[in-house]
C-alpha cells in the first residue's frame, strides 16, 4: 500500500493544480468583459497561473518521472472535469454544436 501512496498524492496534487489553473482561467475571462485593462488581465493572469503552475509541478514532481505523470494526470483529469461541470452552454464550441452532438474534449 506504500508504494501507491506517493502517486496518489502527486495524482491530487496536480488536480489541485489544474483546479487553480483552469479555474483562474475561467475567472479571468468572465472579468475581461468588466475589465478597464483586459489585455493587463490577461497578461498578468497567464503568467501568475503559470508561474504558479511549473512551481507546484516543480514541487511535487521532485526530480522523479513518475510523480511528475501522476501530476500531469492529475492536471489533466481537473480539466476534464471542470470543463464538464462549468459547462459549454452558451459560450465556446458549445453554442456552435447542433443538439445531441457529442463535444469530445
Amino acid at each position: 500500500m506504500s508504494e501507491f501512496f506517493p502517486p496518489l498524492m502527486a495524482l491530487a496534487a496536480g488536480a489541485a493544480i489544474g483546479a487553480f489553473y483552469f479555474g483562474g482561467l475561467w475567472l479571468t475571462v468572465r472579468k475581461l468583459s468588466g475589465s478597464r485593462h483586459p489585455a493587463v488581465l490577461t497578461v498578468v493572469s497567464f503568467w501568475g497561473r503559470l508561474a504558479a503552475g511549473l512551481f507546484g509541478f516543480y514541487l511535487v514532481a521532485g526530480g522523479r518521472w513518475e510523480g511528475l505523470l501522476a501530476c500531469l494526470l492529475g492536471f489533466i483529469g481537473a480539466r476534464i472535469v471542470l470543463v464538464r461541470l462549468l459547462g459549454l452552454k452558451q459560450t465556446g464550441i458549445g453554442a456552435f454544436a447542433k443538439k445531441g452532438t457529442k463535444i469530445w474534449i
